[in-house]
């Protein structure tokens, strides 16, 4: 029995998790998330491995850049799309701009979505964001409500709205995350995601 559950632990995969910052402000509290997820997995979950991508020098989504019929793209728009079909499963981390997504991070769902190869189809997501006394909530809602059309599935719970401006501050002056609490509720979303992502493939 124990041989069993040893060999079960082996075989069991490690999934890449494509994970996005939806804010290009310099020291960025959703950049902060997206590096302590990078250090948890790498500390302590071993099944999960994060890929950081960073859209800062995507165009924005204009379809007379596209060629091929629509199924060609820019240089940069072709690698961002390859690293979102390589993953297998998203961490999204946005903040809430005017009770919704950022601009940039619209910018990324939309290239990804563009084309024959519907890039974010039937995959695992989790979404993390902090912000004001809502911690970014109704950003991430409307999130929920873009991924509905894009097929991306989406965890419920455990949820992750960091309330930022709480006394003691949760992030340093340069975005990083310093709250214990908020790292072991981190831990907790990645755990979902991981679970949920591989029963998504075992139903396959």
């Amino acid at each position: 029995m124990e041989a069993m559950a040893a060999s079960s632990a082996v075989a069991r995969p490690t999934l890449r998790v494509a994970a996005f910052c939806g804010s290009l402000r310099k020291g960025s509290w959703h950049s902060g998330l997206v590096r302590a997820a990078e250090e948890l997995c790498e500390e302590c979950m071993p099944g999960l491995q994060i890929d950081h991508v960073d859209i800062s020098d995507l165009p924005m989504a204009n379809p007379d850049l596209e060629t091929d019929n629509g199924d060609g793209f820019p240089p940069e728009v072709e690698a961002f799309r390859d690293r979102v079909l390589a993953a297998d499963c998203f961490l999204f981390a946005s903040p809430e701009y005017n009770y919704s997504v950022t601009g940039s991070l619209k910018n990324e769902l939309d290239w990804a979505s563009r084309g024959s190869v519907k890039c974010w189809a039937d995959k695992a997501a989790a979404i993390v964001c902090a912000g004001g006394d809502f911690g970014g909530g109704r950003g991430s809602l409307h999130l929920r409500q873009i991924g509905i059309y894009l097929d991306i599935h989406f965890i419920n719970k455990p949820e992750l709205h960091v309330r930022a401006f709480d006394d003691p501050p949760k992030f340093d002056a340069d975005g990083n995350l310093t709250d214990a609490e908020t790292r072991e509720r981190l831990k907790k979303v990645l755990l979902s995601l991981q679970a949920f992502a591989l029963r998504l493939q075992r139903n396959e």
